[in-house]
């Protein structure tokens, strides 16, 4: 199923063909793993770099007190740049991950957004400069 993770698009005929089954196996294997709940959705890519957003960041942020975190993320929902919250462990309480067009768009969003969000005490920013692996979890079954 490697395979099909790699490629989405992939006819099964084509994923059939080169794992030496047949395409109902396939559809059946695939199924399976729908209804089992270890693929979920299925949508495209986006490139941010070829929307012009050439700048990933993520931002350690710290609040008020953890229980604030579910009215913290409807705020954050409202921004369209942030593309991952994590509630976390360790210094942070949550980690975010977003997109900027440039340096000064970064800046807006950290000082009149996210820092400006009721709760929200700290902010620290670590910038991508190159995201070396992405991949998803391999699938053994």
């Amino acid at each position: 199923m490697g395979i099909i993770s790699k490629n989405a698009r992939l006819p099964f005929k084509d994923v059939a063909a080169e794992c030496g089954v047949s395409r109902a196996a396939i559809h059946q294997r695939v199924q399976h793993l729908i209804d089992d709940g270890v693929i979920v959705g299925s949508s495209f890519e986006i490139n941010p770099k070829a929307l012009g957003y050439t700048t990933c960041t993520y931002v350690g942020m710290n609040l008020e007190r953890g229980n604030m975190y579910k009215s913290v993320v409807e705020k954050l929902k409202d921004i369209p740049e942030v593309v991952e919250c994590h509630f976390t462990t360790g210094p942070y309480t949550m980690m975010v991950k977003l997109f900027a067009k440039d340096n000064e768009q970064l800046m807006h969003l950290i000082n009149e957004q996210l820092q400006s969000i009721p709760g929200v005490v700290a902010t620290e920013t670590l910038i991508s400069l190159e995201q070396s692996i992405k991949r998803d979890i391999p699938i053994n079954q």
